[in-house]
């Protein structure tokens, strides 16, 4: 025992002796790896190395911790706040450029308007993002330098880094820490009582627990051993129990009389709008919508995020076409771009504003009811200042002139035969505690369009993001993406049916039903506050005595 806690405060002092560039590329390093912990590879025992790696880096940072420290003024609390921060930062870049390289894809979709942008957009979006990493860093050290204390407040500083970096400038959660703990059906089952957040708390304490084994303040011993161990493998055990035990119960029923049929067309996006392409990817929907022998058992056909490639309510061949694709009866569910004419053309030329929506047909192929995205993607739906960055000539990936319009917000759609739908479009769905309204629906429906991104890990980061709404809900999501992943998710996050990446074909499900509300739906982040206090009473406690654990 003595030699392993030996080499481990060894490695903790090698840390903190780098040199300032030595440090920053360890740093950027442990980012980077830290990557593979997250989906789709779930590797997450690689926490174990990467946070406290950091922390162990952070250590090293004068001003150097006395054995008996006097109570610092505010300044010194501050003090080596560059060191700091850049560390933090370089760990943040490499998390975020190799979690987030795939965006540079949809940069390549149309080379020749928008390649130039990727260098820009490699350095500027993991750098913005990085600046969490390195606030948090500074306060934590702000608060704790020496001890357990230390260990808790970064738990604390990342975790409400990571609650801001969700909500900061319309938000961002993707790749939050808890999604770590997301991989295995059994660990993601925690998120039905806190959410993404308190996931995110419960995963950086599990992540950080080696670094009470050496630092400024610790004295190695059996009690640091037995925390670590409480924390790094209790911990995991408690949330694999959890999971388990509420999977073994019964599942309800499915819905009765629905039979879904879940269309991935699998159409490249470079091919999508191309004119003389537009009449072959519509029926290449069609054709799928109404293949196999029982399609007479389907009554809801779904279609993925802006799938006709023309304005479909304006467009009454197309939908003639759809009314007699559908079975008698059936109703048609499907991503589509709209225009709401304006009173008059603006001097620009435009003559509507456009929504990216869902719409719901009959089988006369009526339009019963529309929901319209609310929450835009910026820089690829819209532009921030849209009509200056115009001037300069920039444009918004869709090439939409103007860009979206957002709508009013989440709200269930009334879609006859079938219970209400939440419907979300695109990354609508990565908002942990946003994807419904006050008027709960009965499922969710995510509609996307991910071949922006090819055949990345972005796409399937993105599935695992929608299934763990499906458990903080209670609410089962079905999942309709143009070139994958297509899914049947039951409302407890289980994978009923699956269309991976590059597939093209439909998937023929009942609709899996809801299950009682649970706690975190019916509390949102609650928990994940009370942890927090937790935290902060902690760092108290272990300031106020002084302790060395």
């Amino acid at each position: 025992m003595q030699g392993f806690l030996g080499g481990v405060a060894g490695l903790a002092a090698w840390l903190g002796a780098r040199p300032a560039a030595q440090r920053m590329g360890l740093a950027a390093v442990l980012g980077g790896a830290t990557v593979l912990a997250m989906p789709p590879f779930g590797l997450w025992p690689l926490l174990f190395i990467t946070y406290p790696g950091l922390v162990w880096l952070l250590d090293g940072i004068a001003p150097d911790a006395s054995p008996a420290p006097q109570a610092p003024d505010v300044s010194s609390r501050f003090a080596g706040w560059p060191a700091t921060a850049a560390t933090a930062w370089a760990f943040g870049f490499g998390f975020f450029i190799s979690g987030l390289y795939w965006i540079g894809s949809a940069f390549l979709v149309e080379a020749d308007a928008f390649a130039w942008m990727i260098p820009f957009v490699a350095m500027i979006l993991p750098g913005g993002l990085a600046l969490f990493f390195a606030l948090a860093a500074v306060a934590a050290r702000a608060v704790a330098r020496r001890g357990p204390a230390r260990v808790i407040a970064y738990v604390l500083a990342f975790a409400l880094a990571e609650w801001l970096r969700g909500h900061v400038l319309t938000g961002f959660p993707w790749n939050a820490a808890g999604y770590a703990l997301s991989v295995s059906d059994w660990l993601v089952q925690a998120t039905a009582l806190w959410g993404l957040y308190g996931h995110t708390v419960i995963t950086l304490l599990i992540a950080l627990a080696p670094a009470l084994l050496a630092g400024p303040g610790i004295a190695p011993g059996r009690r640091h051993v037995a925390a670590v161990l409480c924390l790094a493998l209790g911990m995991p055990v408690l949330l694999y129990g959890f999971g388990a035990w509420r999977l073994s119960g019964p599942e309800p029923v499915d819905v009765a009389d629905v039979r879904l049929r879940i269309v991935q067309p699998n159409i490249a996006q470079k091919d999508k709008w191309r004119p003389e392409l537009r009449a072959a990817n519509f029926s290449r929907l069609l054709r799928l919508s109404r293949a196999e022998d029982d399609a007479a058992g389907i009554t809801h056909v779904i279609w993925p995020e802006s799938a006709p490639p023309f304005l479909l309510a304006d467009n009454a061949d197309a939908r003639a076409l759809i009314a007699h694709m559908l079975p008698p009866g059936a109703h048609l569910i499907t991503g589509a771009v709209r225009a709401e004419p304006l009173p008059r053309a603006r001097p620009d030329g435009r003559w509507a504003r456009f929504f990216n929506s869902v719409m719901v047909l009959d089988s006369d192929a009526r339009i019963l009811d529309v929901y319209d995205k609310a929450h835009l993607v910026p820089f690829g739906e819209y532009l921030p200042a849209q009509g200056l960055l115009e001037a300069i000539g920039l444009q918004q990936l869709t090439r939409q002139r103007g860009g979206y319009a957002s709508g009013p917000g989440p709200r269930p759609m009334s879609v006859p035969g079938a219970p209400s739908v939440g419907p979300l479009v695109c990354y609508e769905v990565i908002f942990p505690g946003s994807v419904v309204s006050d008027q709960r629906p009965q499922w969710l429906l995510n509609t996307t369009n991910d071949a922006w991104f090819g055949n990345s890990i972005g796409p399937r980061q993105h599935f695992y993001q929608a299934r763990m709404r499906a458990v903080e809900e209670g609410l089962p999501v079905i999942r309709a993406a143009n070139t994958g992943i297509s899914a049947v998710i039951g409302p407890k996050g289980q994978v009923r049916a699956i269309l991976e990446l590059g597939q093209a074909g439909v998937l023929d499900q009942p609709l899996p039903a809801q299950i009682d509300k649970t706690v975190y739906s019916r509390n949102g982040d609650t928990i994940f506050l009370i942890m927090i206090a937790v935290c902060v009473l902690t760092i108290l406690y272990f300031k106020a005595s002084k302790s060395k654990v």
